[in-house]
């Protein structure tokens, strides 16, 4: 999930020093786990390793009662919760330092679907499928979810937990204070900037509009900004047909141009590049400027109202009254008329855990229909286990929760092969070069082109429209 909830900042400072605090190793030892139900037949301790985002109050809360559960199910056993505070790209740094080592691995890890492939080819995680052949609740997953969570090789990697979509967040009242309609459906991406423009205009001391851009937001700027962008042109990332990535790209040039509008101080219609590369901007669009009524429109997640219950960060009992969400539209409308990203996280097991037998019984724990269903709710997710997305309690969490399922059906995924990673990063090079005035587009637009060659090789790349 880019985000989800996902979607944070900024350059990886404290890994050496999170080896250091990580155990050495971990205590007991690994024991066969039954498939049929929760209890262990001998004592372990279990390291569970996820990013936590700002306060992180929702995981948080989950995790602790997933621990409970588990370790009066299992006596003598104990589970670590190792919290990783960090953006994005900062946390699969650390993480991936974790995972190098028998020494500092952890049991249990959240990661992030795009990251399977490459994680896999560093030899970072365990295939789980002697586990999955015997667990009675694999059938309950939706397909494409068990699809993300399976790599290049065939094999499954991890349990999914839930995925999301992206789509525009408004304010209902700064929409009226601007003369704009409250049940706002922009069919073009100038009527959004048309709309950004109108706030400016009429709404003193209000950012128009927010789309994550630059390094620090890491994967939030490629995901949920540029390529919300992309995917709404004519033009892709990767051509599945071909099957090979896209360079030469108009649609990644006037996507550059979208995002150099926005941050044109000329313009004045989104945060300045010093707000906009500020590493907790992910955090603040939550849990400041939405509920602050300092922000008219949010290019964001489905998960981000996780934040306003009240469970979460800032809850904010109003929000279903002042916000709305409308679908991103397409460049000109056409196609689709409206575009998504999807993306999910799951439970994996690094190959190099010294409790992989319980480790699969802590995921089981996690993912029983009644914590599944707990943490779809309280986290915002789009379920992706049919029991759950049948929930009486699930269906009806939010107004929001059956806008942002709609949306699956013209979602786009990234495309999750080993060298996304550092496309992703190029992507979001061009767009800091382009948002901080440091390069033209047609310059930045080239660079990305040379470096993606430069990645997967001139002849795995094609040409765009």
């Amino acid at each position: 999930m880019v985000t989800r909830k996902r979607f944070k900042a900024a350059g990886a400072l404290a890994a050496s020093a999170l080896l250091l605090a990580v155990s050495a190793c971990s205590q007991g030892s690994s024991t066969k786990q039954p498939e049929s139900g929760g209890q262990s037949s001998g004592p372990a301790n279990i390291k569970i390793a996820y990013q936590q985002w700002g306060p992180g109050t929702t995981m948080k809360t989950f995790l602790a009662g997933v621990k409970s559960e588990y370790e009066a199910a299992n006596p003598g056993s104990t589970v670590e919760v190792l919290p990783i505070v960090a953006s994005e790209n900062d946390y699969y740094t650390k993480l991936q330092l974790m995972m190098r080592s028998p020494n500092t691995a952890p049991d249990v890890v959240y990661e992030d679907t795009f990251l399977i492939n490459s994680d896999i080819t560093a030899g970072y995680l365990r295939p789980l499928d002697e586990y999955i052949g015997k667990w009675d609740q694999w059938s309950q997953f939706q397909d494409s979810a068990k699809g993300a969570a399976k790599a290049l090789d065939g094999k499954t990697y991890g349990v999914p937990d839930g995925t999301d979509t992206r789509a525009l967040w408004y304010n209902k009242e700064i929409f009226a204070k601007a003369g704009l309609p409250t049940d706002w459906q922009p069919k073009t991406w100038d009527d959004v900037l048309s709309a950004a423009r109108t706030i400016k205009a009429k709404v003193p001391g209000v950012t128009p509009f927010n789309i994550y851009s630059g390094k620090p937001m890491g994967e939030g700027s490629a995901m949920q900004g540029f390529e919300m962008l992309l995917y709404g042109t004519k033009d892709t990332l990767y051509n599945n047909d071909q099957q090979k990535w896209v360079v030469g790209s108009q649609g990644f040039k006037d996507s550059l141009n979208f995002i150099k509008t926005v941050f044109d101080k000329n313009e004045g219609i989104g945060p300045t590049p010093k707000q906009a590369l500020d590493p907790n901007m992910g955090s603040k669009v939550g849990t400041e400027l939405l509920p602050g009524g300092k922000l008219g429109i949010a290019l964001d997640g489905s998960w981000i109202y996780g934040n306003w219950q009240k469970t979460g960060a800032k809850p904010w009992p109003e929000w279903s009254k002042v916000m709305g969400q409308t679908a991103m539209p397409t460049q000109d409308g056409s196609g689709k008329g409206k575009v998504s990203l999807s993306g999910g996280w799951t439970w994996a097991i690094p190959a190099k855990s010294k409790n992989p037998d319980a480790a699969w019984n802590l995921i089981k724990t996690l993912q029983t229909p009644k914590n599944a269903a707990k943490y779809a709710t309280d986290g915002a997710q789009i379920a992706v286990r049919k029991d759950v997305a049948e929930d009486a309690s699930y269906k009806t969490s939010s107004e929001s929760t059956k806008f942002f399922t709609d949306l699956v059906s013209v979602t786009v995924y990234r495309p999750a092969y080993a060298e996304y990673p550092k496309v992703s990063n190029e992507i979001i090079t061009a767009m800091e070069a382009v948002m901080t005035g440091q390069s033209s587009v047609d310059d930045a637009a080239k660079n990305y082109d040379e470096a993606v060659e430069g990645i997967v090789g001139k002849d795995k790349t094609t040409s765009g429209q």
